[in-house]
C-alpha cells in the first residue's frame, strides 16, 4: 500500500512537472514568433509609397494603425495640416504620473531615381544576403517598426509597463518638420502626454558599434545669386555674373576642404565640423537644344546644403558667407534659408540642446545598459551630422536621443539601392525590446526627476 501511494506522488510530481514546462515552453513558443512573419510586415510597410513630392500618407496610416489594433494599443490621429495624418498609440503603464516615454519615427521618406535601382525601390525585394532593398529601409521605417515589434515581443512576454509608452508616427520630416513634428511637439496634444524621454532616428554604423547620437547639427541651406553685364561668348572682361560665383565656389571649396581635413584626420568627428556641400549651379541661358552657347548670362546662382554643430558660434560663419562667399562689392546677393524659419541654438530654457550623455543622465545610462543586456555594443556619443524631428523635442527642453540599431551595415539613406540586412533589423527588434523594458519600469527612489532642462 505504502508502495502505491509513493507511486502515486511520483507520478502527480511528474506530472506537474510537465505540465509547468509545457505552460513555460509554450508561452515561450508564443513570445517567439516566426522571423517570416515579422519580415513581412517590415516589407507590407516599406511597399507603401511615402516619397515626395506625394507621398501616400493615407495609406502608411491605415497600416500603423492595423498594427495597432493587433497589439490592442489605444490609437488617435491628428492632422495639424489636412492630408498630413500624424498617428500617435498609447501602451498605458501602471503609473499614469510618472512621465512617459515617446518613441518617434517619420512616415516620409526621400524621393527616388528609379532607373538607378538594383532592384524596385518600392518592392522591398530580398536578395540571396538577406538584404532588404527599399527606400525607407534604413530612413526610417525600419526604427518605426522596430518599436512595434518590440512591442509585440514584449506584451507576449506578459511584460506590464510601469511608465505609459507612446509611440509617435509623423509626416514631412524630409522637408523639415514644419507640419509634423514642429506643430506636434508645440501642440496640447503633445503637453498632454507628459513626456519625459524621446527616442528618434540614428545612423547604421558600418562596424559592430551602434551609434548613439545626443545632438545634432542645424540645417542652414544658403543661395547664393550673382549677377554681371552679359556679352558675347568670346568676349573677356571682368566681373561678369559667372566669374563672380566661380570665385565664391571656389571660397566655399577652400573652406570645406579645411573642416573636412579635421574629420580625415581623425581630429574631430563630422558632427563636430560645419560641412558645406554645393547641391545645385542654375546659370546660362536656354535654347531648343540646351543652351546659347556664345552669350555669358547676367545671372547665375548656386545652392549649399550647410550643416552648423549646436556647439559652433554661429556668427563667423554668417560673416563669412556676407563679406566673402557673397559680398556685395561684387554683385552678389545671397540667402539663408534655414528651412525658411530661424531656429535657435538652444532650447526654451535657454540651454544648449545638447543631452548630457553620463551618470547625471538616466535616460543616456539606461539605453546604454539595455544595448548591453542585448548582446550589442556602442560606439562613442556623437552629434548627429543632419537633421531629424528630435530637435522638435530639444526645443522643447527634453532629451532626446537618436538611435538606429543597425551594425555593419553600409550608410545608405537618401542613397540608391538603400538596404539593410534582416537579420540586422530583426537583432534591432530585440535590442529595443531591451530599452523599451528597461524605460518603462524605471523608477527613480533617490530624488525627484529632473527638470527637462536639467537633462
Amino acid at each position: 500500500m505504502e508502495l502505491h501511494c509513493r507511486t502515486a506522488v511520483y507520478c502527480c510530481y511528474f506530472v506537474t512537472i510537465l505540465l509547468v514546462l509545457l505552460s513555460i515552453t509554450s508561452t515561450k513558443a508564443e513570445a517567439e514568433e516566426d522571423p517570416s512573419s515579422i519580415i513581412s510586415r517590415f516589407q507590407q510597410y516599406l511597399q507603401i509609397n511615402t516619397a515626395h513630392p506625394h507621398p501616400h500618407y493615407s495609406q502608411a496610416a491605415d497600416f500603423i494603425l492595423s498594427q495597432a489594433q493587433s497589439l490592442s494599443l489605444e490609437t488617435r490621429t491628428l492632422e495639424f495640416v489636412q492630408g498630413k495624418p500624424l498617428i500617435f498609440l498609447k501602451w498605458p503603464g501602471s503609473d499614469p504620473d510618472l512621465p512617459s516615454i515617446l518613441l518617434n519615427s517619420h512616415t516620409d521618406v526621400v524621393t527616388v531615381e528609379q532607373e538607378k535601382w538594383s532592384h524596385p525601390p518600392f518592392g522591398a525585394h530580398i536578395d540571396r544576403q538577406g538584404n532588404i532593398y527599399a527606400r525607407g529601409s534604413q530612413d526610417m521605417k525600419c526604427v518605426g517598426m522596430q518599436y512595434l515589434e518590440a512591442i509585440r515581443k514584449l506584451k507576449a512576454s506578459g511584460f506590464q509597463p510601469v511608465r505609459s509608452v507612446y509611440l509617435s508616427f509623423v509626416p514631412d520630416e524630409e522637408i523639415g518638420g514644419r507640419d509634423g513634428a514642429e506643430k506636434f511637439a508645440a501642440s496640447d496634444a503633445f503637453k498632454n502626454l507628459n513626456v519625459g524621454i524621446v527616442l528618434d532616428e540614428g545612423l547604421a554604423s558600418p562596424n559592430e558599434n551602434y551609434r548613439m547620437f545626443y545632438a545634432e547639427r542645424r540645417a542652414w541651406p544658403l543661395v547664393i545669386r550673382a549677377t554681371g553685364q552679359p556679352g558675347h561668348g568670346a568676349k573677356l572682361y571682368d566681373n561678369t555674373a559667372m566669374e563672380n560665383l566661380l570665385r565664391s565656389i571656389e571660397s566655399v571649396r577652400r573652406f570645406r576642404a579645411s573642416q573636412f581635413d579635421l574629420v580625415k584626420a581623425g581630429l574631430k568627428a563630422e558632427g563636430e565640423v560645419i560641412s558645406v556641400n554645393m547641391v545645385f549651379l542654375k546659370a546660362g541661358t536656354p535654347s531648343p537644344t540646351g543652351f546659347v552657347m556664345n552669350l555669358q548670362p547676367s545671372e547665375a546662382e548656386a545652392g549649399f546644403d550647410i550643416r552648423v554643430p549646436p556647439t559652433a558660434d554661429p556668427e563667423p560663419l554668417e560673416r563669412r558667407i556676407a563679406e566673402e562667399w557673397a559680398p556685395a562689392s561684387r554683385n552678389m546677393t545671397f540667402e539663408l534659408r534655414r528651412f525658411k524659419q530661424k531656429v535657435s541654438l538652444h532650447a526654451k530654457f535657454g540651454k544648449p540642446v545638447l543631452n548630457v550623455t553620463d551618470i547625471s543622465n538616466p535616460w543616456w545610462t539606461l539605453l546604454e545598459e539595455a544595448v548591453r543586456k542585448a548582446n550589442g555594443k556602442l560606439g562613442q556619443p556623437e552629434i548627429f551630422p543632419a537633421s531629424t524631428d528630435a530637435r522638435q523635442f530639444r526645443q522643447q527642453g527634453l532629451p532626446a536621443i537618436g538611435f538606429s540599431p543597425m551594425a555593419n551595415t553600409p550608410i545608405l539613406l537618401h542613397d540608391h539601392d538603400e538596404f539593410l540586412n534582416q537579420d540586422e533589423y530583426l537583432k534591432g527588434i530585440d535590442v529595443y525590446g531591451s530599452i523599451i523594458k528597461a524605460y518603462a519600469s524605471y523608477i527613480d527612489h533617490t530624488r525627484k526627476e529632473a527638470p527637462r532642462d536639467e537633462l
